[in-house]
Order: C-alpha cells, then sequence, then structure tokens
C-alpha cells in the first residue's frame, strides 16, 4: 500500500475513453456537416453532435468530480489556470481574424471594389445600399446588459470569496438572467436587420464578429448556469472554486470583446452610413 501512496502534488488521471470518443463525434460531425452543405440529409452531422455535446457532459463531469474528491491540489489548479488563459489568448486570436477582415474591407473599400472580392463595395464603407443598425438603440441596451452583468458576476465571485453562499447564488442568478436577456435582444435585432449574410461583405463580416459573440454568450451562460447548480449543490468553497473562476474569467473576456464590438462595428461602422430607426 505504502508503495502506491501519493507522493507529489500531480494529478495522473485514470484512462479515460472520452478524447477518444469525442475525436470520433468530432470527425463524424464535421463529415456530416460538409454533407449536408452538399444537399446531404443532416442526420450525420446530428449524430456527431450528439456525440460531441455528450462528451463534453461526461468529460467535464468527471473533471468536477475529481474537483470534489481532492485531486485539484494547488499545483493542479495552476496548471489548469494555465490551461484557461492559453485558451483565452486563441479566443483572442479568433476574434482577431473577424476585426482584421472588418477593418480590412472598412479601410480599403476602393481595392475590394477593383478586385471584387466578396462583394462590390461602391468604394466606400458601409457599402452603397447597406443601411445600418442605429448603434444608441438596441446595441447599446445590449451594452448596458453586459455591463451590468459584469458587475453581478464580480459580486458573485466577492460573496464567495466572503462565504456568502445567498450573495453567489443570487450574483449568479442575476449573470445567467442578463447573459438571457442579452442573446434574447440580439436575435430580435437580426430579425430588423435591412442587410444579410450574404450578398455584401459587410453583411458578411458584420454577422460572423457578433454571431460568433452571441454564440460565446450563449455558452458562457451556460457556464454560468451550471456554477449556479454547483452552487445550491455546496461544491464551491472560498478556497476551491477553480470552475467558477474560469466561467468569471470567460463572461469578463465576452464583455471585453463586445465593447471592442460596439465601438467599432457599431458606432465607428454607422458615421456617414444611412441608419434604420426602430
Amino acid at each position: 500500500m505504502a508503495a502506491h501512496a501519493k507522493n507529489h502534488d500531480y494529478h495522473l488521471v485514470d484512462l479515460s475513453p472520452w478524447p477518444f470518443v469525442g475525436s470520433v463525434s468530432a470527425f463524424i460531425m464535421a463529415v456530416g456537416g460538409i454533407m449536408w452543405m452538399h444537399g446531404g440529409v443532416p442526420w450525420l452531422f446530428a449524430a456527431g453532435l450528439v456525440g460531441v455535446l455528450y462528451t463534453m457532459f461526461a468529460w467535464w463531469s468527471d473533471v468536477v468530480r475529481e474537483a470534489n474528491t481532492g485531486y485539484h491540489t494547488p499545483v493542479v489548479q495552476l496548471h489548469h489556470r494555465y490551461g484557461m488563459i492559453l485558451f483565452i489568448a486563441s479566443e483572442v486570436m479568433f476574434f482577431v481574424a473577424w476585426f482584421w477582415a472588418y477593418f480590412e474591407a472598412a479601410f480599403y473599400p476602393d481595392e475590394i471594389a477593383q478586385v471584387g472580392r466578396v462583394a462590390f463595395t461602391g468604394g466606400v464603407w458601409p457599402p452603397q445600399g447597406v443601411e445600418v443598425f442605429d448603434p444608441w438603440h438596441l446595441p447599446l441596451f445590449n451594452t448596458l446588459v453586459l455591463l451590468l452583468s459584469g458587475t453581478t458576476v464580480t459580486w458573485a465571485h466577492h460573496a464567495l470569496l466572503e462565504n456568502d453562499r445567498e450573495g453567489l447564488k443570487w450574483g449568479l442568478i442575476l449573470t445567467v438572467l442578463l447573459g438571457a436577456l442579452f442573446s434574447t435582444v440580439q436575435v430580435l435585432e437580426y430579425t430588423q436587420a435591412h442587410f444579410s449574410f450574404s450578398g455584401n461583405i459587410y453583411g458578411a463580416t458584420f454577422f460572423m464578429a457578433t454571431g460568433f459573440h452571441g454564440f460565446h454568450v450563449f455558452i458562457g451562460t451556460i457556464f454560468l448556469l451550471v456554477c449556479l447548480i454547483r452552487a445550491y449543490a455546496g461544491q464551491f468553497t472560498p478556497k476551491q472554486h477553480l470552475g467558477f473562476e474560469f466561467a468569471a474569467w470567460y463572461w469578463h473576456f465576452v464583455d471585453v470583446v463586445w465593447l471592442f464590438l460596439f465601438a467599432s462595428i457599431y458606432v465607428w461602422g454607422s458615421w456617414g452610413a444611412t441608419i434604420v430607426h426602430h
């Protein structure tokens, strides 16, 4: 027994089927998605998606179980933090690509009009005939919603550090509700758009940048909802709450990205353009 006793701070995980199952499911989903785009049926894509979602649920359930049984020592938590920092850094680069595409088209509309990439701009930005959103209507409202959600998740974090269980729960409840409100308003905004994803480069860059951000808000809301469930189960303590800490990091990242989107695409991008007032 002494030979098998743990004498280090590193968690050597047990053999897990989830990397293999997740890889196979992702491959099936990718192949199914390509076939679907070429006129096939979506069932193969749906099967792969179910496999990916189940893998995420089962794998993260194992990680939560490891945290609750004491495997996440300070050394392991430090390395998890490194991993989360690298993940957020990769997400930053992901959004940099969409900002790059937007600003390239915005700063050099003449060149795009000459070579005819994606769609003609008419030498101006936004392209001729595009009616943009009023940044001081729904976009401003959603900005205030996200900023408020950043304060509520910070309140929840400080409440947890003070072992204020009710403050933790209410802070998370409000943050989840605000995240759901943001997503609802964004869907409403999309229904009022006077331009589409296809047909012009403005619509393509707008919907890719704001759409992927909306998807991140949706994922972050689920992340925080899981934290709320775990908070009710009493799984977080002032010294052991890595899952909640990562959710808060992710949510603040989503907030910051939106501020850049609002300032550059909604406000700056509407200067001199035809604005639709609802």
